[in-house]
């Protein structure tokens, strides 16, 4: 949860009941009001707001049929932003809970209830609801960060603010930067927008994928060839460097580079000098370097695969992006934010998520990060039939030990698993996950970007 504590309103016609309650969620660092009536729940909430209610659906007026707790539900669903609401019943009734649910409860806890059952569930339902709210705010929460020329930066998660704070000050500078963090982390939007903060902005920003680039290709690559240098030279070309010439140059996956790339690599970066491949002339260069790597390069360089040297010059600032798992609260603006996008593109009348749907995303484990993200919401947008997205659009669904039989996958999905397998056996290492798939690196990464990993 939050630093900032819930805030749950109770209600009850039971005193006994309304204590034990108010003491169970106080000891779990809730904080807690109380109401004994319908109209005790609607005054307290004209008066502040809630995480969420739990709220019997039986007063004195009417303690059997539930009728107060279901007219209640249906007054509290004209209310702007309505909280996440969780019934108790004392009657076991299957109708009644669909019923309330039917009404806008989000679920239900039969009295007696067990503790760990309901403090698991007010749990799910502030993090829903307050998701929720921050996807319906989108648009104003990220106004300080949407600048002229600047990449998005969707980013309100605790655990992206010591990030943004670095990129603040490091931006302008003229620093080489290295940034680390998973597949699909958001390494390239980040280069980006140190671009566009610098004073290199009105320059190129070149990029190029490092684990792509064939070995025997790398030099005319990064430096540029003439004409006859080679079979296949038929004409002059610039390399990646000239091209950023007086801009940023971005180099990703810059750990899968073979250490004798890395050499080639090292002398530019010292003395700004280098030879386009079949020439002898030597050109100058003044870029910034901003590279990126889902491998743990300090564990690589140990292991004498990367050369230390070289990463002193790489890293004279280090950026560490956390995987979206640690930056949950982001989740519902990605979502919105890829929904829009994918709306607008395909035509579709998509206008947010159900419920449904948003727990389904918040529950996922995304191993690809944002990148899956955006390839599940694309997806949906696609298979929606409503206005809504739901689960099912998705394509998150497991079987009931929460793994989707291989047998009851399209061959894509199951080369997709196969994949995120092999990726997290190598600890994140392309090549090494090249070679257990029998696959060249280059065409590992280009199933990569179709699966959105």
């Amino acid at each position: 949860m939050s630093q900032i504590a819930p805030r749950i309103l109770v209600a009850d016609d039971q005193k006994d009941i309304l204590e034990a309650l108010r003491l169970l969620l106080k000891g779990e660092g809730y904080e807690v009001d109380t109401a004994t009536s319908p109209r005790g729940v609607l005054s307290a909430l004209d008066k502040r707001d809630f995480d969420a209610l739990l709220i019997d659906m039986n007063y004195t007026r009417d303690t059997t049929s539930g009728a107060e707790g279901l007219d209640l539900l249906a007054r509290l669903q004209t209310i702007d932003a309505p909280p996440p609401v969780v019934v108790m019943t004392a009657w076991a009734s299957i109708d009644g809970a669909v019923e309330a649910m039917r009404r806008g409860a989000r679920d239900f806890i039969e009295k007696p209830w067990d503790n760990r059952r309901l403090l698991a569930t007010l749990r799910t339902q502030v993090e829903l609801g307050r998701a929720l709210r921050r996807s319906q705010q989108l648009e104003r929460e990220n106004r300080a960060l949407r600048k002229e020329g600047f990449p998005e930066l969707i980013a309100e998660s605790p655990a992206m603010q010591p990030v943004l704070k670095l990129m603040e000050r490091i931006g302008p500078s003229d620093a080489n930067v290295l940034i680390l963090g998973e597949h699909g982390t958001g390494k390239e939007v980040v280069a980006r927008w140190l671009h566009a903060a610098s004073g290199r902005a009105e320059r190129p920003l070149v990029a190029v994928n490092l684990g792509a680039v064939p070995d025997g290709l790398f030099e005319s690559e990064l430096f540029g060839h003439v004409k006859g240098a080679f079979t296949d030279a038929k004409v002059d070309r610039l390399g990646r460097f000239q091209l950023a010439e007086g801009g940023t140059l971005f180099l990703d996956e810059i750990a899968n580079l073979p250490l004798p790339q890395q050499a080639k690599l090292l002398r530019v970066l010292e003395t700004g000098e280098f030879e386009r491949v079949g020439s002898s002339k030597t050109q100058r260069v003044n870029v910034r370097i901003v590279s990126a790597t889902n491998a743990d390069i300090h564990a690589e360089t140990t292991a004498g695969r990367f050369r230390q040297d070289l990463l002193f010059r790489l890293n004279t600032v280090e950026i560490r992006l956390p995987p979206l798992r640690d930056r949950r609260e982001d989740i519902p603006l990605f979502a919105s934010h890829f929904g829009r996008r994918y709306a607008a593109r395909y035509r579709k009348a998509i206008t947010g998520f159900a419920p449904d749907a948003m727990q389904a995303l918040l529950g996922h484990p995304w191993p690809g990060n944002v990148r899956e993200l955006d390839h599940t919401v694309e997806r949906a947008v696609l298979m929606a039939e409503q206005s809504l997205v739901r689960a099912r659009d998705l394509g998150l669904g497991a079987g009931a030990d929460g793994v989707t039989p291989l047998d009851q996958m399209s061959l894509e999905d199951v080369e997709r698993v196969l994949i995120q397998k092999a990726l997290a056996r190598a600890g994140g290492n392309v090549s090494d996950a090249a070679k257990a798939l029998g696959l060249s690196r280059s065409a590992l990464y280009r199933r990569l970007k179709h699966y959105g990993l």
